[in-house]
């Protein structure tokens, strides 16, 4: 039997290939498709179909709550490789598209003058063609008339080819272009027309009986005679799939394509399908950082160049004013850094110099006697104040010294008893063991009660009764 598995070379390969893969994907341009504030149910239904757009490089089920702020969405871009924000907003005037390039800029403004969502335009269609494979890779984006308008439109051609990987006309796979997104700008009125289609290759050159036998549906020849009689005349077809096309989108193909007859060097005719959506935009403004910054353009708002060169004068005195700030407290926090330092030299120089002077292991001798004795007579002269005027002793935190005094003398006026240590009976008075006596049995009251208890009689003054 052969070796079971794979090689090691192969499992090489395959890891390599698929390293390859995620470099390649990382490298290119993802995006965040949301909305902000109170869109409406329009409005996010519309940024759910501008996902759809920019799929498979964006994020299919992103959530943004609330109380998420732009810079919380652009702190978590950063370590994700998301280089394009695209938000959509409603006023009580107008909706708003923005058009970010993380992380520093421009901010492209568009107004939302008209737009129609994918289910409206899918049931516009007779026959609509949409499945989930043409959205596995992302669509081709086909600018048009950008011609010498401006640097703004210029800036707008720029931004829109960044949102899509770019594509090597010699080394690109034809079957991976399966949807196109062609942007078209009007000079005119000023305004872009943003369309999406569904892209479909179909071979020419054939009657439509032949077209019919090539598709994946098979036709009904439960009528016919012979299949001559579908070739021939085209029996069982309607009017509308009769062939529309023309020079117009004919074309000779590079390489093969999937789907039957779309062979290489042969003619093919490209059709496209609108699948949505659809919108007409107009520029607004261009900013230099990401939701903020110095305006590059404006539609509608013009200022002289007396004024622009005033708001520059201000902005600059402003950071002007700001780098001093921080300045000031750099040097103060240097300041106080070298004080701390040298406090401390100066502190293990004394530390050094006790050390030098004495014995290091001596003990501290502490506070002296003359003043520790002040300092308890004035303790004592408050604590005996503070009795007459409440009436009760003082509490142990008042005066600690009077305190700790009390609780090894005793309070004042009583005499402290002082137990004497008894000599041990057993032994004498030079030391030696004292002779046992010979044990006798007691009489009399001794016997009865004890020694304890006739000397407790004694002391009552009561006569010792004697047994007759």
């Amino acid at each position: 039997m052969g070796q079971s598995g794979r090689s090691r070379h192969q499992k090489r390969a395959r890891a390599q290939a698929r390293l390859r893969n995620l470099e390649a994907y990382a490298a290119q341009p993802h995006s965040f498709v949301f909305t902000r504030g109170s869109a409406g149910r329009s409005v996010r239904q519309l940024s759910l179909d501008v996902r759809r757009v920019m799929e498979p490089l964006t994020a299919t089920r992103l959530q943004i709550r609330k109380k998420n702020s732009l810079k919380d969405c652009v702190a978590v871009a950063g370590p994700l490789g998301v280089t394009h924000f695209l938000i959509l907003s409603k006023t009580e005037t107008s909706v708003y598209f923005k058009l970010m390039r993380l992380p520093g800029g421009p901010t492209l403004t568009f107004q939302i003058n008209k737009y129609t969502l994918v289910r409206d335009v899918v049931s516009s269609l007779r026959r609509h063609r949409m499945h989930e494979q043409q959205f596995a890779h992302p669509p081709l984006l086909v600018l048009n008339n950008f011609g010498p308008h401006g640097m703004h439109v210029k800036l707008m051609a720029t931004m829109f080819q960044n949102l899509f990987p770019s594509i090597n006309v010699h080394k690109v796979n034809l079957n991976t272009i399966k949807r196109c997104l062609l942007i078209n700008y009007n000079a005119d009125s000023q305004e872009l027309d943003f369309r999406h289609y569904s892209i479909k290759v179909v071979p020419v050159g054939a009657s439509r009986g032949m077209k019919k036998l090539l598709q994946e549906k098979f036709p009904n020849m439960s009528r016919l005679q012979d299949i001559s009689e579908l070739l021939a005349t085209g029996a069982g077809l309607s009017e509308s799939e009769a062939e529309p096309d023309g020079e117009h989108n004919i074309t000779e193909l590079p390489q093969a394509i999937a789907g039957r007859g779309n062979m290489r060097a042969q003619q093919s005719a490209v059709r496209l399908t609108e699948i949505g959506p659809r919108m007409t935009l107009q520029l607004i403004k261009i900013q230099e950082g990401v939701g903020e910054g110095n305006v590059l353009f404006h539609s509608f708002v013009h200022k002289t160049e007396e004024e622009l060169q005033a708001i520059l004068a201000a902005k600059e005195e402003k950071l002007r004013l700001k780098a001093q700030r921080q300045d000031q407290q750099n040097q103060n926090v240097q300041r106080k850094r070298e004080q701390r330092e040298a406090h401390r030299k100066k502190s293990l120089a004394g530390m050094k110099r006790a050390r030098a002077d004495g014995d290091s292991d001596a003990e501290d001798p502490g506070v002296p006697p003359e003043a520790e004795g002040a300092g308890q007579q004035e303790e004592e002269d408050e604590a005996e104040y503070f009795r007459q005027a409440v009436g009760e002793e003082p509490d142990e935190d008042m005066f600690p010294r009077v305190t700790k005094r009390r609780l090894h003398t005793g309070p004042p006026g009583k005499k402290q008893r002082v137990k004497e240590r008894r000599p041990n009976r057993d032994r004498g008075q030079d030391g030696g063991r004292r002779p046992l006596k010979p044990k006798s049995r007691p009489t009399g009251v001794q016997g009865k009660q004890g020694h304890r208890g006739a000397a407790r009689e004694r002391s009552r003054g009561r006569p010792l009764k004697r047994r007759a």
